[in-house]
């Protein structure tokens, strides 16, 4: 089950879609050619009348996702089958949400605001206590905006500093 967004609506939609154009779009390497070839457009219908678990749901059930990777570890490659759905389900998840956020922070300062409030879109199991201390707390909207564009594959978490990543299930809304 994906994140819940507070502020998804047809304006931010809007922006959100604005972003998408920017290109720059993180290409998984878990996604096969065909997914690769299909990504920008199943985001940006996502972005417009979806959400991330849409996302998720056609990556696995255009059959994108490869069902095997290789790694390279102590100088040896190896190959491991990849949790087609989890895998679908972070890639759906991560993207979506910082488009999201993308086009919330163009929102807010075009009201005049210069601040999103972090909170939790997604109940995890395990939360962890960086993350937890992030909630509630306000974000710089040209900050965010600056870092979420800078790089892909960026989560909030990476930009308000709470290490390890995606799967915290934060996100932020209009204060």
């Amino acid at each position: 089950m994906g994140l819940h967004y507070e502020n998804i609506d047809e304006t931010t939609r809007r922006y959100m879609f604005q972003e998408s154009q920017l290109g720059g779009h993180y290409i998984s390497p878990r996604l096969i050619d065909e997914g690769k070839a299909n990504w920008q457009l199943l985001l940006e219908d996502a972005i417009n009348h979806h959400n991330d678990d849409w996302l998720a749901h056609e990556l696995l059930g255009r059959s994108l996702m490869r069902s095997h990777e290789t790694y390279t570890r102590q100088g040896v490659t190896r190959e491991r089958e990849v949790n087609r759905e989890h895998a679908a389900q972070q890639l759906a998840e991560g993207e979506f949400n910082r488009y999201y956020l993308r086009g919330l922070c163009l929102r807010a300062k075009a009201q005049g605001k210069d601040s999103l409030t972090v909170y939790r879109g997604k109940q995890v199991s395990k939360p962890r206590p960086e993350s937890e201390s992030k909630i509630g707390t306000s974000i710089s909207v040209d900050m965010l905006l600056k870092t979420l564009r800078a790089n892909d594959f960026v989560t909030i978490e990476d930009a308000i500093g709470v290490p390890g990543g995606p799967n915290s299930g934060l996100t932020a809304k209009l204060p």
